[in-house]
């Protein structure tokens, strides 16, 4: 990377290092690390409310097949489904990348809806006000993998820390969009890490899911104007309606946020006495005042 007064010159490698076939990639790494911090945090909080502690690998394996196969699908149905319908087999081909933030958004939400169904028997805001305390660090740490990659970046610019993604084939700054929203998702972390330990967030159920969702997708939808389109088949859409895919994805969410929010605010505070440890399992220690 060179920097100079009137852009930066982004030439990172993608790869950290290779032992014969394999290759460890900053974009992997992230996405492990990302994993593991957040795991730690929901365990906290597991703790913190008495949950059984056997909950969590359950937990880790439903959100890992969720958002890899939600994203996944996200991309081949929202992006990409006049080339997947007629190579059906390229789906499963996911490490040549295309991964969908909204489906993976999708997946997560049916994998935490099976988890309360049938692991925890609890409200499903019981698990999702944890979670995406969880998911907006992940979130962030995945586009400073983009970023290292060279990806999902954003148009031209004349601002001084504009990019010129030489790896990409570059010849202008553009807007290094993947640094925005990564720095939206850590404000976003620490935000709602706030609420939660500080503000006793969880006893209004919905409430961090519904400032996760308003956040995310409302600088999303924002960023979006200045980020290069994903799949030649935006424009027209660009066109039409003055909006690209990932706007139009991000509306619905947007307006799920703002009423999970009304909703978790109309409603009285639940008050709860938190063990801070761990019960025996299949012991649920957590209960109401």
């Amino acid at each position: 990377m060179i920097s100079t007064l009137d852009y930066v010159v982004w030439n990172a490698d993608p790869a950290i290092f290779s032992l014969g076939p394999l290759t460890v990639r900053w974009y992997g790494l992230m996405f492990a690390v990302g994993f593991f911090i957040g795991y730690q945090i929901v365990a906290r909080m597991f703790k913190h409310e008495g949950a059984p502690e056997s909950w969590l690998g359950v937990l880790l394996i439903y959100l890992v097949a969720g958002t890899v196969v939600g994203a996944r699908l996200g991309h081949v149905f929202f992006y990409q489904w006049d080339y997947y319908s007629q190579h059906p087999g390229e789906i499963l081909k996911i490490w040549e990348g295309g991964l969908a933030s909204h489906g993976g958004t999708i997946g997560n939400i049916i994998a935490l809806l099976l988890f309360s169904w049938l692991v925890s028997k609890k409200p499903a805001s019981w698990v999702f006000d944890k979670i995406v305390v969880a998911v907006a660090l992940v979130a962030g740490l995945i586009r400073l993998g983009n970023l290292m990659n060279s990806e999902i970046y954003g148009g031209p610019t004349d601002l001084p820390w504009g990019f010129i993604f030489v790896r990409d084939g570059a010849t202008l700054p553009m807007h290094p969009t993947q640094l925005y929203e990564a720095g939206c998702y850590f404000v976003l972390f620490a935000l709602l890490m706030w609420m939660y330990w500080k503000r006793n967030a969880e006893e209004r159920p919905w409430l961090l899911t519904g400032v996760f969702f308003v956040w995310t997708f409302g600088t999303r939808f924002l960023i979006e104007y200045v980020k290069n389109v994903q799949v030649s088949s935006e424009y027209a859409m660009i066109e039409k309606y003055g909006m690209n895919l990932g706007q139009m994805l991000s509306i619905p969410f947007i307006l799920l946020g703002i009423t999970l929010v009304i909703t978790a605010c109309v409603r009285p505070r639940q008050h709860w006495t938190f063990p801070n440890a761990f019960p025996k399992e299949n012991q649920d220690t957590y209960r109401k005042k």
